[in-house]
């Protein structure tokens, strides 16, 4: 049993089964009409009163990298500069003019809320906590670990290596979904490029470590919350990967931690973010102890 902390104890792991056999998420919850957010969607008060985010950084910006010409000499040398200090001092920075066409973006978005309020009959097919499985939705990949759920619905998509068959992906943004999935692999071609170039490397040392080998979709969905003060869409986190290209709606809500202070990222229409991933930020430690072992053996 779990305490409440207002002398009433409740079963979290019972509750928590309830909701999962639902198979109808988060957005189960709203359509059913609920008034109050559930227990155990309930986060600290650590966790929702931010104090390290106030106007005083509001000067603080995660840098826009523009891609145009990247393959003019002049720009890209630039454009390397530029990434590499987004990518030390940040580990975030956003990117324009990466050749996905806006009409593109868009329609990945739609078609997400459009699997999402789908009748859960037609959603539930996919509803699975079985990580084995290339295509799968849930609510929390962690919910029976995690110290509180986050209010959220995903839809995870193997794209690369070794996808599903097509019919595997939901109708309902399949054709949107595979199309999107090969612009994101040239993005992700470039960017590793440029990061190589950028931790002086050749340009096709990450690829030939097989960084940009594979990629999924991670589709969140973050439903109207009825006491939104209570919880949050994402708990702070880090990203285990190498790289992570993250399309925001014109919503947003996303925050960076930057010089011990939460900074926002307004959506910029056409722009994406780009995340440094920990195994990512792994090799360029790397990187630099290489460096200093061979200038120790110079001197």
């Amino acid at each position: 049993m779990a305490s409440t902390g207002n002398g009433l104890d409740y079963d979290k792991e019972q509750e928590l089964k309830a909701f999962d056999d639902t198979k109808a998420g988060v957005k189960g919850l709203v359509d059913s009409g609920i008034q109050s957010v559930p227990k155990f969607f309930v986060a600290p008060s650590e966790e929702t009163c931010n104090e390290k985010s106030d106007l005083r950084h509001a000067h603080f910006n995660v840098p826009i990298i523009d891609l145009r010409d990247i393959d003019k000499d002049g720009v890209r040398c630039e454009i390397v500069k530029e990434i590499g200090i987004a990518s030390s001092k940040w580990g975030f920075f956003q990117v324009v003019n990466h050749d996905i066409p806006q009409d593109i973006a868009d329609e990945v978005i739609e078609s997400i809320r459009r699997f999402n309020e789908q009748p859960n009959h037609v959603k539930e097919k996919f509803y699975s906590r079985d990580k084995t499985k290339k295509v799968r939705f849930n609510s929390n990949f962690d919910l029976y670990k995690a110290r509180f759920a986050n209010w959220r619905d995903t839809l995870s998509c193997l794209m690369a290596p070794n996808p599903p068959p097509p019919e595997e992906y939901p109708e309902a943004c399949r054709e949107i979904l595979l199309k999107f999935s090969k612009y994101v692999t040239k993005l992700g071609q470039d960017l590793f490029k440029l990061l190589s170039e950028a931790l002086g490397l050749n340009s096709n040392h990450l690829t030939n470590m097989g960084c940009a080998d594979g990629h999924v979709f991670y589709c969140h969905y973050y439903p109207a919350c009825p006491e939104r003060n209570l919880t949050l869409g994402h708990t702070k986190h880090r990203d285990p990967d190498f790289l992570t290209i993250l399309l925001q709606n014109q919503i947003g809500g996303l925050q960076v931690l930057h010089d011990n202070h939460w900074v926002n990222i307004p959506p910029v229409e056409g722009a994406l973010v780009v995340n440094v991933g920990e195994l990512l930020q792994v090799c360029k430690v790397q990187r630099v102890h290489y460096f200093l072992a061979l200038s120790a053996k110079k001197s």
